[in-house]
């Protein structure tokens, strides 16, 4: 037995969830990573794994590739609805860079997956198939807007029912992160709330018709985790021995947003929470775990997800490893192509890789990143005399922090993540791990809205056309 909450100490926000017979999907933001739209599987909402991704990319702009020298940080696919219906998985969300709504299904969570035809732009949107046939979508901040849609959901209904059903006029952010359900004839709007000065905290108002008042309030306001940050933003769902519980996130550092799982209660038809428990004791389970080693000489584990979409071009595996050629000349690891992540996971964590650099030009760099606004990397770097090896951050400005002349072409790196003090440490292998550099200080930041990864790059700020290995990528997490 263990006991567990948050549920998964990593990066996966704005939570959508739906149960199936008895398997649980849950699916979560991915930003600017690709293959995105990722769909969690579980038994017992407690144990989860990788299911599926809904796209490879999405192939809308240069940017999405970095192609533009900027990038998609910050934006890309937002806050999906996730739902089941006439024998269909559907999955429905919003790219802050292209302002548009996409619509995917599926016959099963595993996919393949299909894109459909949607327009319009839909903030943390949320589809309901109502039992009429009707299909709506609620979305929106501050206005919460109710649309109907046509069957197909390819575009809004002409003369459909469209009004706004939650209004809020205070200071912060608001009412978002929309989830409408129906249930016994009566539909509930969850949604996050998060009033100036004061905690995030999980709503819900609840209606007789869709034509009519919602009424109700926050239901959920409290720290956790030792943190000073409400849970909120997600779904609910039943299990099939009857009891509810919502799946939120919270805000927790550098790791990102976590998930967090809340029995919930029915009092008079309304939802009620009594508090976050500390733990779920639950029996192990067997699952492929979420983060892992690989020893890249083989196809990519599931988990793995590129900064932006990859150009396949430049990659290439064989029984050496995966080796990664620059096609550009550019500053930093941020604006560098075909940076392979994880996500990272708390309380700590540790990653290794072995990099190969003796195709590399004077330039190059290619090692271990923490990837985020405010990165840190250690690699191999090669000049006009030989190699070294390199430690830059990104603070107020991107700097060197730390260098040494290194004899080899080859070197072990290690990158070690502490999210009780949201800092990362580089290591290099010299008979034994040996620290480069001071701690790097994590900040989750807007400016990628995302979770700290441990990254895999290779970039040149000279000429491009120089390439690194990469082989025998090692995943360590500590639980406790």
């Amino acid at each position: 037995m263990r006991k567990e909450n948050p549920i998964i100490f990593a990066d996966y926000p704005d939570l959508d969830i739906i149960r199936v017979e008895d398997t649980y999907y849950m699916c979560t933001t991915t930003m600017h990573v690709f293959p995105g739209g990722e769909i969690l599987r579980s038994r017992d909402l407690v144990h989860w794994e990788h299911c599926a991704y809904a796209y490879e990319t999405l192939g809308e702009h240069p940017g999405q590739r970095l192609d533009d020298g900027k990038g998609i940080y910050g934006q890309g696919m937002w806050a999906g609805s996730l739902r089941h219906h006439g024998g269909l998985f559907h999955l429905v969300f919003m790219c802050n860079d292209t302002r548009s709504a996409y619509y995917f299904t599926a016959e099963k969570a595993e996919g393949p997956w299909t894109r459909h035809p949607m327009a319009g732009f839909y903030h943390d949107p949320s589809v309901l198939f109502d039992d009429d046939g009707r299909v709506y979508i609620v979305y929106g901040n501050r206005d919460i807007r109710l649309t109907e849609l046509l069957p197909d959901l390819s575009a809004p209904k002409e003369g459909g029912l469209d009004r706004i059903i939650l209004r809020d006029d205070c200071e912060g952010l608001g009412w978002e992160g929309s989830h409408l359900y129906k249930l016994n004839g009566r539909y509930y709007l969850f949604g996050i709330h998060w009033p100036q000065g004061s905690l995030r905290a999980q709503g819900c108002f609840v209606a007789d018709s869709l034509e009519g008042e919602f009424t109700g309030g926050e239901i959920l306001c409290q720290p956790f985790h030792g943190r000073n940050d409400g849970p909120a933003q997600g779904g609910m769902v039943q299990t099939p021995q009857g009891d509810w519980y919502l799946m939120l996130f919270q805000d927790h550092g550098a790791v990102g947003r976590i998930p967090v799982l809340v029995p919930m209660a029915w009092e008079k038809d309304f939802p009620v929470v009594q508090g976050i428990p500390e733990s779920f004791e639950r029996e192990d389970i067997p699952c492929k775990p979420l983060a892992c080693s690989d020893s890249l000489r083989a196809p990519l584990n599931e988990v793995w997800q590129w900064n932006h979409e990859p150009h396949g071009e430049l990659i290439h595996q064989d029984e050496n490893g995966l080796r990664l050629t620059t096609d550009r000349v550019v500053e930093w690891v941020t604006q560098s192509v075909n940076t392979l992540t994880q996500r990272t996971f708390g309380p700590r964590c540790t990653v290794e890789v072995t990099v190969d650099g003796t195709a590399m030009q004077p330039g190059d760099y290619a090692g271990l990143c923490a990837l985020q606004g405010r990165f840190g990397q250690i690699a191999l770097t090669r000049h006009a005399h030989g190699y070294a090896l390199a430690v830059t951050t990104r603070e107020d400005e991107v700097a060197q922090r730390a260098c040494i002349p290194w004899a080899s072409s080859r070197v072990q790196l290690r990158a070690c993540f502490d999210f009780d003090t949201d800092t990362v440490r580089f290591f290099y292998h010299d008979g034994a791990w040996q620290p480069l550099g001071e701690a790097h200080q994590l900040r989750y930041l807007l400016d990628h809205f995302m979770g700290v990864r441990a990254g895999l790059f290779c970039y040149a700020t000279q000429q491009s056309g120089g390439s690194a290995v990469f082989a025998d990528f090692v995943y360590h997490r500590e639980t406790t």
